[in-house]
């Protein structure tokens, strides 16, 4: 690949990061993104200490990188400081203020990543220091905004003066990093089209099921944040497969949340199953692109492998009379 800022800025050889999903991006995803020349992120997700202890050291000796949902790191500050003594490659904030985490990533000396979903929030997170920006589309997996990763992208980029920026929503092929690429971010992040990787700790009846599945059954809602007693501010709401337990209650999300201790049981059940008539299976729109398990450096190096033919081939009809 040409050479980006945000290689230079993270000290990459393939400007390809791993999205660090909630109970699915563990240690040896991570380890495996970053051995193939990207950054894997271990998903610090809700703040479980004992998970994030055991990935980073599932993660071993490799260059890796933390993420955190920021508002729920603000109920246990504490865990910024255990991911720091790991002294991870890079720590990634999402969904929330920077203010209160970014002066101790800085002390330590580990870029602060920071992921926002407007122009407005790109441009307080510049200004709060973050090294490099992370512009998600509405069409990612899990929790995102409303606004396109088309649109976004050139204009986070237009709008920031010198920090470099990384897209995310709705790619996971070569194709996806190419037009990232030439839309002015100098990398991408992917969570969807690792979701199957072999190294994920997503259930396999989850990893089959986003096999088979398309961009056009997925839906946004609020339906597993209330059944997981999760109150997300109100930016944000995750996208998901449609599922028989989504579809029961999409219309009754506060009558769920009101009786969420009684239906949590069962739900906590299903999950552990791997039922995912009933279990979310977090993707994105770019599942239809997701086709096969296999290692995470097979799928690094053919999203690779697929910008090079992409932009090569541009090239030479660029030149054509």
């Amino acid at each position: 690949m040409i050479p980006t800022t945000v290689m230079a800025q993270l000290g990459l050889a393939a400007p390809i990061l791993s999205a660090p999903m909630a109970g699915i991006a563990g240690g040896a995803l991570a380890a495996a993104v970053s051995g193939a020349g990207g950054l894997g992120l271990i998903g610090g997700g809700y703040g479980d200490r004992a998970w994030l202890e055991r990935e980073f050291d599932n993660a071993g000796a490799a260059r890796v990188g933390v993420g955190f949902i920021t508002w729920a790191l603000a109920r246990d500050p504490d865990l910024l400081a255990l991911a720091l003594e790991r002294k991870p490659a890079a720590v990634m904030l999402s969904f929330g203020d920077l203010a209160a985490f970014a002066p101790a990533i800085h002390r330590a000396g580990i870029p602060l990543i920071a992921q926002v979903q407007t122009v407005e929030d790109a441009r307080r997170a510049e200004s709060e220091g973050a090294r490099v920006v992370v512009a998600q589309g509405t069409e990612a997996g899990g929790h995102s905004g409303q606004r396109s990763t088309m649109a976004l992208v050139p204009a986070v980029a237009d709008a920031l003066r010198s920090t470099p920026v990384v897209a995310a929503g709705g790619i996971a092929d070569g194709r996806g990093l190419a037009a990232a690429l030439m839309l002015g971010a100098g990398g991408v992040l992917c969570g969807t089209a690792f979701y199957a990787a072999t190294e994920s700790l997503a259930h396999q009846n989850a990893k089959a099921v986003a096999l088979a599945a398309s961009g056009d059954d997925t839906v946004k809602g609020s339906v597993f944040d209330a059944i997981r007693g999760y109150t997300w501010p109100a930016p944000w709401s995750i996208r998901t497969l449609r599922n028989g337990f989504f579809s029961d209650w999409e219309g009754q999300v506060g009558d769920l949340g009101r009786q969420q201790a009684r239906h949590h049981p069962a739900f906590a059940a299903a999950q552990a199953a791997g039922d995912t008539t009933v279990a979310p299976v977090i993707v994105g729109e770019a599942v239809d692109l997701v086709q096969a398990v296999e290692p995470a450096a097979v799928i690094v190096e053919r999203i690779l492998s697929g910008a090079r033919a992409r932009l090569a081939a541009a090239c030479a009809d660029g030149l054509r009379p």
